[in-house]
């Protein structure tokens, strides 16, 4: 099996990157390769909660539902005010 295109095209846009720029590029895709790998891990501890809602009666869910919209209305006030 080859190489895919993207990565073939990658390839090739390094190649034309001047020698002495070839570190900052080398952290940049580094750092970008390490943040993937960290939200890969994040999304099974995040998606374990889906659904978590799903049993709560319809009552209690209105009154969790509207105390979020609250809580959001109130932390942004306050930014707003302060800028």
């Amino acid at each position: 099996m080859g190489i895919s295109i993207g990565r073939e095209r990658v390839i090739e846009e390094i190649q034309l990157i001047p020698e002495e720029k070839l570190t900052e590029l080398f952290d940049f895709l580094h750092h970008f390769r390490i943040g993937l790998q960290k939200s890969k891990g994040n999304s099974a501890g995040i998606m374990k909660f889906a659904g978590c809602w799903r049993e709560m009666p319809e009552e209690l869910f209105q009154e969790f539902t509207e105390e979020i919209v609250q809580r959001r209305k109130n932390a942004f006030t306050g930014r707003k005010e302060n800028h």
